[in-house]
């Protein structure tokens, strides 16, 4: 194999090549042969080679034609939603989530199946309501499993993606000691074994949807907060509009020490903001304080829902909690703020979502006051705007990622015949 500049082979720069006008168009078309050129940095035949071999897989499709000055209309390219799909699987502290999407992330099938008895994440049933959905969103949207890419993964805890076997989570909240979820997912046989497993922790896969296609658009340096039954935190940076080169690192904000000798929090320690913010510790303590009559069926959103109404109802109680949460959550963000100074911080999350129309402008008052001048000033606290599907979606960034690195092909299936059509594009190609 011819070597280049850098130790780069003649292959690497075909499929660096191609994976700059599948990231340019995905995020910034359609466009034409002739736009691809300057957007992408390649010549014009580089264009047109790529192209042609995109075309040629079914990746691209023309979009239309639009006139140039004085010259031969020119026809629009774009990504084609149905080359590949994509599942992306959230598992929550609720219930898990699983939903089929096209290439181009629309969504044609979900399911939701909830996690019971309340409180209970033991491995197997969730592995086994993971695979439930897989083959429940296939079988949906009447697809089969050669043109998917891959099953991105979000859970909460830290993931060791370098394990030996696959990844492992440990999810000390939930449980979860070493949990060899990759290997376990795997063993079900709910897909062929050449389409992948990414998992990653959910907050990150969050920060990811909404830096892609949310309100982090734009952005180089953020924090996105996941606010559920617990919360957590993704700090993004180097940030691109073209999704090509986020870098996210999950950050177990949730435990940071607000309250020495304080509340105990679900993962043992006394004092970590999870005590104070999370929805299972608020509706903790709403009902110490008399407040709440639900029944025990009742479900976190359900309850929350029921708080903040009471709170809206001029209940005293939920009005005082409501303000602590604000404090709690804005004091929180100062300690990220003083240390990682971002111009942005979006809060998300099925919880986050449905009390920050309340308390938002609370917690920014509280974010500014707790923190220092200089960083409080350059930054924004808004919510996400990608809805509580956010992190089913980043986790189908995870393939969908892959997919860009390398120039939309994907490794073949050991000792696998080579087929025609989509898949040999994928494979045979170098």
């Amino acid at each position: 194999m011819t070597t280049g500049r850098g130790g780069r082979t003649v292959r690497d720069l075909r499929r660096g090549n191609r994976s700059a006008v599948l990231q340019r168009l995905y995020f910034g078309g359609p466009m034409s042969r002739q736009e691809l050129g300057p957007a992408t940095g390649l010549s014009s035949g580089s264009v047109s080679n790529v192209v042609g071999e995109l075309i040629a897989d079914g990746l691209l499709e023309e979009a239309g034609i639009v006139d140039s000055d004085g010259g031969r209309p020119r026809t629009l390219l774009r990504v084609a939603p149905g080359s590949a799909h994509l599942i992306g699987v959230d598992v929550g502290e609720t219930r898990v989530r699983v939903e089929l999407f096209d290439l181009t992330l629309n969504e044609l099938a979900r399911t939701e199946l909830p996690l019971l008895p309340r409180g209970c994440y033991d491995v197997g049933p969730i592995v086994d309501h993971v695979r439930t959905g897989i083959k429940a969103v296939l079988a949906r949207a009447g697809v089969g499993t050669d043109r998917l890419l891959g099953v991105g993964v979000g859970v909460p805890g830290i993931v060791d993606r370098g394990a030996p076997g696959g990844a492992v989570v440990h999810g000390q909240t939930i449980g979860w000691d070493a949990v060899p979820l990759e290997a376990l997912l795997r063993a079900t046989g709910a897909l062929p074994q050449e389409v992948p497993y990414l998992i990653d922790n959910g907050a990150r896969t969050l920060g990811q949807a909404e830096m892609w296609f949310g309100a982090g658009r734009g952005a180089r340096d953020a924090v996105v907060v996941l606010f559920g039954s617990g919360v957590g935190a993704s700090r993004i940076t180097d940030g691109s509009p073209d999704g090509g080169s986020t870098e996210g690192t999950p950050l177990e904000w949730g435990h940071l020490t607000v309250s020495v000798r304080g509340r105990r929090c679900r993962c043992g320690a006394l004092g970590c903001l999870e005590a104070y913010t999370g929805a299972e510790s608020l509706l903790a303590r709403w009902a110490e304080r008399g407040g709440g009559h639900l029944a025990p069926a009742a479900d976190e959103e359900e309850a929350l829902a029921a708080l903040l109404a009471a709170a809206v109802g001029d209940d005293a109680v939920a009005r005082e909690l409501l303000a602590e949460t604000a404090e709690y959550l804005g004091a929180g963000l100062s300690d990220v703020i003083n240390l990682f100074r971002p111009e942005r911080i979006l809060i998300g999350g099925w919880a986050g979502l449905l009390l920050g129309p309340y308390i938002l402008p609370a917690v920014r008052e509280h974010a500014t006051r707790y923190s220092l001048r200089h960083p409080a000033a350059r930054v924004s606290i808004d919510l996400g705007s990608l809805g509580p599907d956010a992190v089913t979606v980043g986790a189908a960034t995870l393939p969908l990622s892959a997919f860009f690195t390398t120039g939309g092909r994907r490794p073949a299936p050991p000792a696998a015949p080579q087929q025609p059509g989509w898949q040999t594009s994928l494979t045979q190609r170098g």
